[in-house]
Protein backbone atom coordinates (compact mmCIF):
# COMPACT_ATOMS: atom_id res chain seq x y z
CA UNK A 1 0.00 0.00 0.00
CA UNK A 2 1.12 3.41 -0.61
CA UNK A 3 3.10 3.80 3.37
CA UNK A 4 1.98 7.62 3.54
CA UNK A 5 -1.52 7.05 4.45
CA UNK A 6 -0.63 4.94 7.39
CA UNK A 7 0.13 8.92 8.84
CA UNK A 8 -3.71 9.32 9.47
CA UNK A 9 -3.88 6.89 11.95
CA UNK A 10 -2.13 9.24 14.08
CA UNK A 11 0.01 8.87 17.28
CA UNK A 12 -2.73 6.90 19.34
CA UNK A 13 -3.31 3.80 16.88
CA UNK A 14 0.60 1.99 16.45
CA UNK A 15 0.71 1.10 13.18
CA UNK A 16 2.81 -2.83 12.16
CA UNK A 17 3.43 -2.30 8.39
CA UNK A 18 5.43 -4.98 7.36
CA UNK A 19 4.30 -6.69 3.74
CA UNK A 20 7.00 -9.70 4.00
CA UNK A 21 3.83 -11.06 6.60
CA UNK A 22 2.06 -12.91 3.71
CA UNK A 23 4.74 -14.96 3.06
CA UNK A 24 5.08 -16.14 6.97
CA UNK A 25 1.37 -17.24 8.25
CA UNK A 26 3.60 -17.81 11.91
CA UNK A 27 4.59 -14.45 12.05
CA UNK A 28 1.73 -12.98 11.18
CA UNK A 29 -0.63 -14.89 13.29
CA UNK A 30 1.94 -13.96 16.38
CA UNK A 31 1.42 -10.29 15.32
CA UNK A 32 -2.30 -10.25 14.54
CA UNK A 33 -2.72 -11.90 18.39
CA UNK A 34 -3.13 -7.96 19.84
CA UNK A 35 -4.31 -6.20 16.34
CA UNK A 36 -7.56 -4.48 16.15
CA UNK A 37 -7.30 -4.51 12.71
CA UNK A 38 -5.78 -5.70 9.85
CA UNK A 39 -4.87 -4.40 6.25
CA UNK A 40 -4.79 -6.93 3.20
CA UNK A 41 -4.43 -7.34 -0.58
CA UNK A 42 -5.49 -10.50 -2.42
CA UNK A 43 -2.30 -12.66 -1.10
CA UNK A 44 -3.63 -13.00 2.58
CA UNK A 45 -6.22 -15.47 3.48
CA UNK A 46 -8.30 -13.92 6.13
CA UNK A 47 -9.80 -17.34 6.85
CA UNK A 48 -10.54 -19.46 10.53
CA UNK A 49 -7.42 -20.02 11.75
CA UNK A 50 -6.23 -16.29 11.23
CA UNK A 51 -9.18 -15.02 12.50
CA UNK A 52 -8.61 -17.82 15.72
CA UNK A 53 -5.43 -15.75 16.05
CA UNK A 54 -7.08 -12.62 16.09
CA UNK A 55 -9.00 -11.98 19.25
CA UNK A 56 -9.01 -8.71 19.21
CA UNK A 57 -9.82 -8.07 15.96
CA UNK A 58 -13.28 -6.06 14.65
CA UNK A 59 -11.94 -4.57 11.02
CA UNK A 60 -10.41 -5.82 7.97
CA UNK A 61 -9.68 -3.12 5.68
CA UNK A 62 -9.23 -4.48 1.87
CA UNK A 63 -6.94 -2.83 -0.20
CA UNK A 64 -8.92 -3.47 -3.21
CA UNK A 65 -12.45 -4.59 -4.08
CA UNK A 66 -12.02 -8.58 -4.18
CA UNK A 67 -12.96 -10.66 -1.50
CA UNK A 68 -12.51 -13.96 -2.55
CA UNK A 69 -9.58 -14.51 0.06
CA UNK A 70 -11.51 -13.23 2.94
CA UNK A 71 -13.78 -15.99 4.82
CA UNK A 72 -17.14 -13.39 4.85
CA UNK A 73 -19.02 -15.93 6.80
CA UNK A 74 -16.23 -16.56 9.47
CA UNK A 75 -15.85 -12.74 9.56
CA UNK A 76 -19.46 -12.08 10.39
CA UNK A 77 -19.13 -15.12 12.89
CA UNK A 78 -16.84 -13.24 14.76
CA UNK A 79 -18.08 -9.61 14.61
CA UNK A 80 -15.72 -8.58 12.10
CA UNK A 81 -16.44 -5.59 9.68
CA UNK A 82 -14.84 -5.96 6.19
CA UNK A 83 -14.30 -3.07 4.05
CA UNK A 84 -13.61 -3.21 0.30
CA UNK A 85 -11.90 0.15 -1.23
CA UNK A 86 -14.77 0.38 -3.10
CA UNK A 87 -14.38 2.90 -6.26
CA UNK A 88 -10.97 3.75 -5.81
CA UNK A 89 -9.00 2.11 -8.23
CA UNK A 90 -12.28 2.34 -11.00
CA UNK A 91 -10.46 4.48 -12.99
CA UNK A 92 -7.25 2.35 -13.56
CA UNK A 93 -9.79 -0.38 -14.51
CA UNK A 94 -11.43 1.75 -17.13
CA UNK A 95 -8.30 3.06 -18.62
CA UNK A 96 -6.68 -0.78 -19.16
CA UNK A 97 -10.20 -1.71 -20.94
CA UNK A 98 -10.84 1.00 -23.12
CA UNK A 99 -6.76 1.02 -23.43
CA UNK A 100 -6.88 -3.05 -23.82
CA UNK A 101 -9.52 -2.73 -26.93
CA UNK A 102 -7.68 -0.33 -28.44
CA UNK A 103 -4.61 -2.22 -28.54
CA UNK A 104 -6.18 -5.35 -29.90
CA UNK A 105 -8.40 -3.70 -32.26
CA UNK A 106 -5.63 -1.62 -34.02
CA UNK A 107 -2.76 -4.07 -33.82
CA UNK A 108 0.25 -2.08 -34.30
CA UNK A 109 1.92 -1.34 -31.27
CA UNK A 110 3.92 -4.53 -31.74
CA UNK A 111 5.97 -3.03 -34.92
CA UNK A 112 8.90 -0.91 -32.98
CA UNK A 113 11.01 -3.87 -33.46
CA UNK A 114 10.35 -4.81 -37.16
CA UNK A 115 10.46 -1.17 -37.92
CA UNK A 116 13.62 -0.59 -36.60
CA UNK A 117 15.07 -3.68 -38.46
CA UNK A 118 14.46 -1.69 -41.53
CA UNK A 119 10.77 -3.64 -42.71
CA UNK A 120 8.18 -0.96 -43.28
CA UNK A 121 5.15 -3.21 -42.69
CA UNK A 122 2.60 -0.28 -43.30
CA UNK A 123 0.17 -2.10 -46.08
CA UNK A 124 -0.14 -5.13 -43.26
CA UNK A 125 -0.79 -2.77 -40.08
CA UNK A 126 -3.27 -0.27 -42.00
CA UNK A 127 -5.45 -3.09 -41.89
CA UNK A 128 -6.38 -3.00 -38.28
CA UNK A 129 -9.57 -1.32 -37.04
CA UNK A 130 -11.50 1.19 -35.14
CA UNK A 131 -13.35 0.95 -32.06
CA UNK A 132 -15.48 3.86 -32.81
CA UNK A 133 -18.96 2.33 -33.85
CA UNK A 134 -18.60 -1.37 -32.52
CA UNK A 135 -20.65 -2.64 -29.48
CA UNK A 136 -19.09 -3.14 -26.26
CA UNK A 137 -20.79 -5.87 -24.06
CA UNK A 138 -19.97 -5.73 -20.44
CA UNK A 139 -20.77 -8.82 -18.78
CA UNK A 140 -22.02 -7.28 -14.87
CA UNK A 141 -23.12 -3.76 -15.06
CA UNK A 142 -21.74 -2.65 -11.37
CA UNK A 143 -20.33 0.44 -10.96
CA UNK A 144 -16.47 -0.25 -12.61
CA UNK A 145 -18.51 -1.79 -16.05
CA UNK A 146 -20.67 1.42 -15.94
CA UNK A 147 -17.63 3.69 -15.90
CA UNK A 148 -15.97 1.94 -18.82
CA UNK A 149 -19.34 2.31 -20.37
CA UNK A 150 -19.04 5.59 -19.96
CA UNK A 151 -16.01 6.34 -21.63
CA UNK A 152 -16.05 4.04 -24.60
CA UNK A 153 -19.88 5.69 -25.25
CA UNK A 154 -18.03 8.86 -25.49
CA UNK A 155 -15.25 7.06 -28.06
CA UNK A 156 -18.77 6.33 -30.15
CA UNK A 157 -19.27 3.14 -29.27
CA UNK A 158 -22.77 1.04 -28.52
CA UNK A 159 -23.08 -0.03 -24.83
CA UNK A 160 -25.05 -3.29 -24.50
CA UNK A 161 -25.10 -5.27 -21.19
CA UNK A 162 -26.08 -8.13 -19.38
CA UNK A 163 -26.75 -8.13 -15.19
CA UNK A 164 -29.41 -9.98 -13.66
CA UNK A 165 -28.61 -8.16 -9.97
CA UNK A 166 -29.13 -4.76 -11.38
CA UNK A 167 -33.18 -3.53 -11.57
CA UNK A 168 -34.70 -2.43 -14.68
CA UNK A 169 -35.58 0.27 -13.04
CA UNK A 170 -31.88 1.67 -12.08
CA UNK A 171 -31.08 5.02 -14.52
CA UNK A 172 -27.70 3.31 -15.14
CA UNK A 173 -29.65 1.50 -17.76
CA UNK A 174 -30.28 4.86 -19.77
CA UNK A 175 -28.67 5.01 -23.03
CA UNK A 176 -27.67 0.86 -23.13
CA UNK A 177 -29.03 -1.99 -24.01
CA UNK A 178 -30.26 -4.68 -21.54
CA UNK A 179 -29.60 -7.84 -22.99
CA UNK A 180 -29.42 -11.77 -21.34
CA UNK A 181 -26.43 -13.46 -21.46
CA UNK A 182 -27.08 -15.40 -24.86
CA UNK A 183 -27.96 -11.91 -26.52
CA UNK A 184 -24.68 -9.77 -24.95
CA UNK A 185 -22.23 -12.96 -26.32
CA UNK A 186 -23.60 -12.66 -29.88
CA UNK A 187 -23.63 -9.03 -30.32
CA UNK A 188 -20.72 -7.84 -28.62
CA UNK A 189 -17.58 -6.85 -30.60
CA UNK A 190 -15.68 -6.02 -27.24
CA UNK A 191 -16.93 -8.28 -24.74
CA UNK A 192 -15.39 -7.27 -21.35
CA UNK A 193 -16.06 -9.11 -17.54
CA UNK A 194 -17.15 -7.43 -14.91
CA UNK A 195 -18.36 -9.96 -12.54
CA UNK A 196 -17.37 -11.58 -9.28
CA UNK A 197 -16.09 -15.67 -8.98
CA UNK A 198 -19.00 -17.48 -7.73
CA UNK A 199 -20.08 -20.79 -8.70
CA UNK A 200 -22.62 -19.66 -10.94
CA UNK A 201 -19.92 -17.54 -12.86
CA UNK A 202 -16.85 -19.76 -12.82
CA UNK A 203 -15.97 -21.22 -16.24
CA UNK A 204 -18.93 -19.43 -17.81
CA UNK A 205 -17.01 -18.27 -20.61
CA UNK A 206 -16.10 -21.51 -21.83
CA UNK A 207 -16.30 -23.13 -25.85
CA UNK A 208 -20.06 -22.67 -25.59
CA UNK A 209 -20.17 -19.38 -24.47
CA UNK A 210 -17.03 -18.52 -27.28
CA UNK A 211 -19.06 -19.79 -29.83
CA UNK A 212 -22.02 -17.57 -29.66
CA UNK A 213 -19.46 -15.12 -30.27
CA UNK A 214 -18.93 -12.88 -33.14
CA UNK A 215 -16.28 -14.30 -35.53
CA UNK A 216 -13.25 -11.40 -35.12
CA UNK A 217 -14.75 -10.49 -31.43
CA UNK A 218 -12.29 -9.12 -28.55
CA UNK A 219 -12.80 -10.34 -24.76
CA UNK A 220 -11.13 -8.30 -22.33
CA UNK A 221 -10.95 -9.97 -18.65
CA UNK A 222 -10.22 -7.81 -16.08
CA UNK A 223 -12.64 -9.20 -13.15
CA UNK A 224 -12.04 -12.85 -11.93
CA UNK A 225 -9.11 -15.75 -13.78
CA UNK A 226 -12.16 -18.46 -12.66
CA UNK A 227 -14.65 -16.92 -14.89
CA UNK A 228 -13.16 -17.69 -18.17
CA UNK A 229 -12.02 -21.16 -19.66
CA UNK A 230 -8.36 -20.53 -20.43
CA UNK A 231 -7.97 -23.20 -22.61
CA UNK A 232 -11.56 -22.67 -24.46
CA UNK A 233 -10.25 -18.83 -24.65
CA UNK A 234 -6.74 -20.03 -26.14
CA UNK A 235 -8.53 -22.00 -28.64
CA UNK A 236 -10.53 -19.87 -29.95
CA UNK A 237 -7.87 -17.59 -30.13
CA UNK A 238 -6.31 -20.44 -32.29
CA UNK A 239 -8.75 -21.07 -35.13
CA UNK A 240 -9.50 -18.00 -35.57
CA UNK A 241 -13.14 -17.41 -34.19
CA UNK A 242 -11.85 -14.16 -31.55
CA UNK A 243 -9.22 -11.87 -32.93
CA UNK A 244 -8.12 -11.08 -29.53
CA UNK A 245 -8.11 -10.74 -26.08
CA UNK A 246 -6.37 -9.39 -22.79
CA UNK A 247 -6.60 -11.29 -19.55
CA UNK A 248 -5.59 -9.03 -16.42
CA UNK A 249 -6.65 -12.22 -14.18
CA UNK A 250 -6.18 -16.06 -14.38
CA UNK A 251 -7.11 -19.47 -12.77
CA UNK A 252 -4.19 -19.49 -11.24
CA UNK A 253 -1.87 -16.57 -9.95
CA UNK A 254 0.81 -16.68 -10.53
CA UNK A 255 1.06 -19.10 -13.77
CA UNK A 256 3.23 -22.17 -13.79
CA UNK A 257 4.51 -23.24 -17.18
CA UNK A 258 1.51 -26.05 -17.36
CA UNK A 259 -0.86 -23.29 -16.82
CA UNK A 260 0.91 -21.11 -19.02
CA UNK A 261 1.79 -23.25 -21.89
CA UNK A 262 -2.22 -23.26 -22.77
CA UNK A 263 -1.14 -19.76 -24.51
CA UNK A 264 1.81 -20.53 -26.77
CA UNK A 265 1.20 -19.84 -29.84
CA UNK A 266 -1.48 -17.88 -29.52
CA UNK A 267 -2.46 -14.86 -31.73
CA UNK A 268 -3.05 -10.82 -30.64
CA UNK A 269 -3.23 -11.94 -26.54
CA UNK A 270 -2.59 -9.36 -24.18
CA UNK A 271 -1.34 -11.19 -20.68
CA UNK A 272 -0.77 -9.19 -17.73
CA UNK A 273 -0.36 -9.80 -13.73
CA UNK A 274 -3.20 -8.73 -11.99
CA UNK A 275 -2.36 -5.19 -12.31
CA UNK A 276 -5.30 -3.57 -14.24
CA UNK A 277 -6.61 -1.82 -10.95
CA UNK A 278 -2.89 -0.71 -9.74
CA UNK A 279 -1.77 2.54 -10.94
CA UNK A 280 0.05 4.96 -8.50
CA UNK A 281 -2.38 7.17 -8.58
CA UNK A 282 -4.43 4.15 -7.65
CA UNK A 283 -2.78 2.75 -4.77
CA UNK A 284 -2.74 6.45 -3.14
CA UNK A 285 -6.34 6.40 -3.65
CA UNK A 286 -6.56 3.05 -2.31
CA UNK A 287 -4.55 3.28 0.37
CA UNK A 288 -6.27 6.29 1.73
CA UNK A 289 -10.09 4.58 1.26
CA UNK A 290 -8.92 1.58 3.05
CA UNK A 291 -7.56 3.85 6.16
CA UNK A 292 -10.55 5.54 6.21
CA UNK A 293 -12.70 2.88 6.43
CA UNK A 294 -10.37 1.19 9.10
CA UNK A 295 -10.31 4.25 11.08
CA UNK A 296 -14.26 4.86 10.73
CA UNK A 297 -14.85 1.12 12.37
CA UNK A 298 -12.44 1.61 15.11
CA UNK A 299 -13.93 5.04 16.10
CA UNK A 300 -17.45 4.02 16.07
CA UNK A 301 -16.42 1.26 18.37
CA UNK A 302 -14.77 3.59 20.54
CA UNK A 303 -17.50 5.83 20.48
Amino acid sequence: MDKAALAAFGPAIEVVYDPTLVDDPERLHREVSDADALIVRNRTRVDPPLLNAAPKLRVVGRLGVGLENIDLDACAHKGVAVEPATGANTQSVVEYVIGAMLVLRRGVFASSKAVLAGAWPRSALGAGGEIHGLTLALLGFGAIAQAVARTAGALGMKIAAFDPYLPESDPAWSNVHACDLDEVLSIADVLSLHVPLTQTTKGLIGADALSKMRPGALLINTARGGVVDEAALAAALKNGQLAGAALDVFGKEPLDRPSAAVFDACPNLILTPHIAGVTEPANERVSQVTVENVLRVLTDERS
